[in-house]
Order: C-alpha cells, then sequence, then structure tokens
C-alpha cells in the first residue's frame, strides 16, 4: 500500500514538471504581448515627451511676453529703451523732457562761431546770426514713433531689439542759408586775392573806364557744405578752409556803359499849384562814335581807358530858380577826424567834393564808387592808413570810408533805401559797430536810392575835423521820424558781433522797426 503512494506521488511530480517545462517553452510568445517596452524606446518616447513640454511652455512664455511687451506700448508715453538722438540717450523720456536735454545738449556743444580761413584771411561766422540749429522737435517726435508705427508684431519686435540694441536718429541741421550766401558773398569781396570787376567813372570831361582783374571768390555751395559738416560733427577747432573758385572779371560792355551814362539835358522848373520842383540835370554822352570807343577798348589790354565826353548843358539850371528847388533839410549828419594827419584829410576834402552838390533823381540810384571814381595817385589823392587782411597799413585814398560812413548815416536817417552797404573789418575810430560803411574800388560799393516822391540834393563838407552831410529836398506828408539804434549781439576772442535797427516814428510813436545789417568784425 505504500509503495502504491510513493509511485502515485512520483508520477504527479513528474506531471507537474512537464507542465513547467510547456509552459516555459510558451514564455517568448507571452512576453510580445506584455504592455512594458524595452529600455531603448522607453528613454525616446519620454525625452520627446519633454520636448513637446519644453516647446509649449517657451510658446506660452512668449506669449505672456507678447502681452507684456504689447500692453506696456500701450500704456507707455514715454520714448522706448535703447533710443539715442546723434548719440544722446533718450530713452524712457518724454517727448518734451527729450527735447529740453537735446537742446541743452546741443547748445552746451555747438560753438559760438565758426571760423573761416583762406591762407593768412581769417574772419568769422555767428551761429546764431545764421539760425545755426538742430531740429529737436522733429528727431523727439521720431524717437517717439520706434515701436509704434508698424503693427503689434513690429512693434514688439522694435521695443526688444532696442532693449538689447541701439538705435540712433540724426537730427536735421537747421540753417538760415540765404543769410549764410549773403554773409559768404561780404566776406568773398574781402579776400586779398579777390576777383576785380571793371568799372567806370566820370572825370571832368572824360569817361574812364579801370579794366577787371582775375581773382579768386568763395565757392558759395562748396565752403556752405564745410560749414555745414564742421557745425553737425562739432569740428574740434571751428575751423573751416574757404572754398574758392577762379573767376575772370566781366568783359567791359561799351555799349552797357553809354546807354547807362547816356543823357539828355533837363530844364529846371516847378509847378506852384501843387508847388512842385523839378531841378536841371546835364546831360551826357560819347563825344566819339560807339564804333571808335569800342576800338579804343579792343585795341591794347590797359588797366584804364579814357573815352571823351561831351556835356550837354540845359538852358535852365536848378540854381537859376534859387533854394526852393530843396526848401527842407531832410537829415543831417557828421563825424570826427584829425585834422593833424594832413594825407587822410586831402582824402576826405578829394571825395567830398566829387559828391558835394550830387542831385539825385526820384528812383534814381547813388553809387559811391561811380561818383568818387578810382582812388589814384593822378586823381590828387595820398597815401593813408588802410586796413588790408586784417592789417593797418598805408595805401592811396585811406580814410575815404570816413565820407562813406557819414553818408550812410545820413542816407538811413533820411529814410533812404540802401541798396548796398558793407562793413569794415574792424570797428572804425569815428562810427559805432553796424553804422559804417566801407568802399573798396572795383568790388565794394556803396549804393542807396531815392526812394522819395521829389529830387534830393547831397551837401557835404570836410572842416574843422568834421565831416558832414546834409541831405535836401522836400517834406510829405508820410515822412517819419528816424532813428537808428545799434548794439554788440557779443563778442568772443577774435569776433565782435553786431545789428543795427532803424526805427520809424510818427508824433514819438514807433510806427514800425527794421532791421538794417548783422556784422561781424574782428577784434584789435
Amino acid at each position: 500500500m505504500d509503495i502504491k503512494e510513493d509511485t502515485i506521488e512520483t508520477q504527479k511530480v513528474s506531471t507537474d514538471a512537464k507542465d513547467t517545462n510547456s509552459i516555459a517553452s510558451k514564455i517568448p510568445e507571452i512576453s510580445t504581448l506584455s504592455p512594458f517596452l524595452p529600455v531603448e524606446e522607453k528613454n525616446t518616447k519620454k525625452t520627446f515627451s519633454i520636448f513637446k513640454l519644453l516647446i509649449i511652455i517657451i510658446f506660452i512664455i512668449l506669449i505672456v511676453l507678447f502681452l507684456i511687451l504689447t500692453g506696456y506700448n500701450m500704456i507707455n508715453t514715454n520714448i522706448i529703451s535703447g533710443v539715442h538722438i546723434k548719440g544722446y540717450n533718450v530713452s524712457n523720456l518724454s517727448k518734451s523732457d527729450a527735447r529740453y536735454q537735446l537742446d541743452n545738449y546741443f547748445r552746451k556743444n555747438l560753438p559760438e562761431e565758426i571760423k573761416l580761413k583762406y591762407g593768412d584771411f581769417e574772419t568769422t561766422i555767428s551761429l546764431s546770426q545764421i539760425g545755426a540749429s538742430f531740429d529737436t522737435k522733429s528727431a523727439a517726435d521720431s524717437a517717439y514713433r520706434i515701436g509704434r508705427q508698424g503693427n503689434i508684431f513690429e512693434n514688439d519686435f522694435y521695443i526688444l531689439s532696442t532693449m538689447f540694441g541701439k538705435v540712433n536718429i540724426e537730427p536735421m541741421l537747421i540753417i538760415d542759408t540765404d543769410q549764410l550766401s549773403k554773409n559768404l558773398e561780404d566776406i568773398s569781396t574781402q579776400l586779398p586775392d579777390t576777383v576785380i570787376q571793371s568799372s567806370y567813372y566820370i572825370e571832368g570831361s572824360d569817361l574812364i573806364i579801370t579794366s577787371g582783374k582775375e581773382g579768386n571768390v568763395i565757392d558759395i555751395d562748396a565752403t556752405t557744405e564745410l560749414i555745414k559738416n564742421a557745425i553737425y560733427n562739432f569740428s574740434d577747432d571751428n575751423t573751416v578752409e574757404i572754398a574758392v573758385k577762379t573767376q575772370q572779371p566781366n568783359p567791359i560792355d561799351v555799349e552797357k556803359i553809354h546807354n547807362e551814362i547816356y543823357k539828355e539835358p533837363v530844364d529846371a522848373y516847378y509847378t506852384r499849384d501843387p508847388f512842385l520842383i523839378f531841378p536841371s540835370e546835364n546831360g551826357v554822352d560819347f563825344n566819339i562814335s560807339l564804333d571808335e570807343a569800342k576800338s579804343i577798348i579792343t585795341s591794347e589790354q590797359q588797366e584804364e581807358y579814357t573815352i571823351p565826353l561831351k556835356i550837354l548843358s540845359p538852358n535852365v539850371t536848378t540854381n537859376m530858380i534859387g533854394t526852393e528847388a530843396f526848401p527842407d533839410l531832410l537829415s543831417n549828419y557828421s563825424t570826427k577826424y584829425a585834422v593833424s594827419n594832413r594825407n587822410r584829410t586831402t582824402n576826405l576834402i578829394l571825395a567830398s567834393n566829387k559828391i558835394n552838390g550830387t542831385v539825385i533823381m526820384p528812383g534814381e540810384t547813388f553809387s559811391y564808387n561811380k561818383v568818387v571814381g578810382a582812388r589814384t595817385i593822378s586823381a590828387g589823392y595820398k597815401e593813408a592808413p588802410i586796413y588790408v587782411s586784417g592789417e593797418v597799413v598805408d595805401g592811396v585814398g585811406g580814410g575815404i570810408c570816413q565820407i562813406t560812413t557819414t553818408l550812410y548815416n545820413a542816407a538811413v536817417y533820411a529814410n533812404l533805401e540802401i541798396v548796398q552797404r558793407t562793413n569794415h573789418q574792424f570797428v572804425p575810430s569815428y562810427a559805432p559797430a553796424s553804422r559804417d560803411a566801407t568802399v573798396v574800388y572795383g568790388s565794394i560799393d556803396f549804393q542807396f536810392k531815392n526812394n522819395r516822391d521829389y529830387p534830393i540834393k547831397l551837401v557835404c563838407s570836410v572842416a574843422n575835423g568834421t565831416a558832414n552831410f546834409k541831405i535836401f529836398g522836400m517834406k510829405q506828408e508820410n515822412d517819419f521820424e528816424v532813428e537808428i539804434n545799434s548794439y554788440e549781439t557779443g563778442r568772443s576772442k577774435t569776433a565782435i558781433y553786431s545789428e543795427a535797427y532803424k526805427i520809424l516814428k510818427r508824433d514819438g510813436k514807433v510806427v514800425s522797426q527794421e532791421l538794417l545789417s548783422r556784422d561781424t568784425y574782428k577784434r584789435h
């Protein structure tokens, strides 16, 4: 009985072992159906999931940043960060604050004047006179528009880019180019080798035509650009080399000169109702034919040409109708001179004698150089001190600019129209700044126009240390009281700046104020 039971157990064990082997043989088949992955594939899937999560996070951050930037841009009323104007940081400033700070910045960095140099010749131009400034308003507006002028995405891009970068705006330089050109034209006539134009004057019964001479003039456009660049770039020494160009004098036009000087004689007369005076005028014409005059000019190159004139006298002169022709004193002005300087006094007398008694008809323009003529030894002029390139030297005709200055002031006080006037290089001893007028025969003239309804007469005297001009004519109902106000506007190490105004009054009340000139003088 026991033996049988053991047999039965052995069989059972054997059977269990067989079942176990059968299960083991099927394990690989079962493993392929398991939900668990191999290690490598599991890591790949996990990395991909993390990457997707990072992308989502970054995307969310960008959206948040976008919303923040958009919201900031919507509520921000200042210039965004990273914006500069001509190198000056205007980040986070309002437009008004940016303008205020820029104006102060430019005021400190812009020089008072620009020095102009040509060889040994030097002069200056005041920046205030030519209105030099930077357009800070437009620049601040442009700075403010950065980050605001595109769509939402473009604006946010600009905000981000300026945060980590830098945007610089170049402001516009503003200059009164008309005033600058006028200043340069005046300076051009002062160059030591400036072009001398042909001119003419009447000496007795002869017409003297003087030849011009080739010279240099300021290249206005080129020099203007050089000045602009010096101002814009805050030049260290503020010095600009004047750009010049060679210029030939205008050819002598005999026919044009004949047309200008030819005049029929006019008899003096007056009317009683209304009372009007019409002074006499001498006529003048060539005493040779026009072709003969042209042949004189073209025959041989000379410094001067003489063409004989014939004076055509009127039958009734102004003197024949007495002082009634010019009953009223319109203006009176005097300057002082040193009697001890005999050569200079002689020059003053010669120039004044040329002008004395000159009658200027309504609408006619008086030319100092044409009336006085060339200042030469043969004409009786002496050597006296003059200014040449900033130095005092002896020159023929020195001192006659005092006559010009005296006449200039008399003409202004008579409320006559000033056509051409140039100031000296230095403030003269006989007149305040901006109250003087200089002349150089052939290049600088003094001219004024009789803008009144009646003729005027110039009466000049030089005696006992006083040069005096009186202008006579006939007063009109619309005449004004005239005052001249001149004063210095500034000084630098090398220059004096000044202005003069003509003030018109009626019954003591100011009616108008007119700028006569803005001038620059060298300092002694």
